[in-house]
């Protein structure tokens, strides 16, 4: 059961599944309406809505802003290979915001779904790094 749940506004609900099922290892919880949709990977539920979309997540606000996708907070994915990992995203063109960053506990790099909500890949490089 999930410990962490995360709301990622996307523009394209569909096609937020496919790439974070497809190339994230997330899995489907469900998808009961076209503007909604609830992933898991591990501890972290990911719920995705889209902006806009009715009572919930992506409803606009009292004055009348709508959510949108993007800016610069983020979930952390760990990964074993974050080069490997990296070359596979590019062969199926995904896009980056950087290129990888080598810190002080390990490397990474930030990976954007298709509506530019970005991900970290992050793989340690110290043991007490590690998730």
């Amino acid at each position: 059961m999930a410990k962490v749940s995360v709301r990622y506004i996307v523009e394209d609900v569909d096609a937020a599944i496919d790439f974070y099922c497809r190339e994230l290892g997330f899995h489907e919880v469900m998808h009961p309406a076209p503007a909604f949709a609830m992933l898991s990977h591990g501890d972290l539920r990911l719920v995705l809505s889209a902006p806009g979309g009715g009572p919930g997540g992506g409803a606009a606000m009292p004055d009348g802003t709508v959510p949108t996708p993007g800016g610069w907070n983020r979930f952390q994915i760990e990964v074993e290979d974050l080069e490997s990992t990296v070359a596979r995203l590019r062969e199926h063109g995904t896009r980056f915001r950087n290129e990888i960053v080598t810190g002080v506990g390990g490397k990474q790099i930030l990976v954007e779904d298709p509506s530019g909500n970005p991900i970290e890949l992050f793989q340690p490089t110290l043991p007490e790094a590690r998730l």
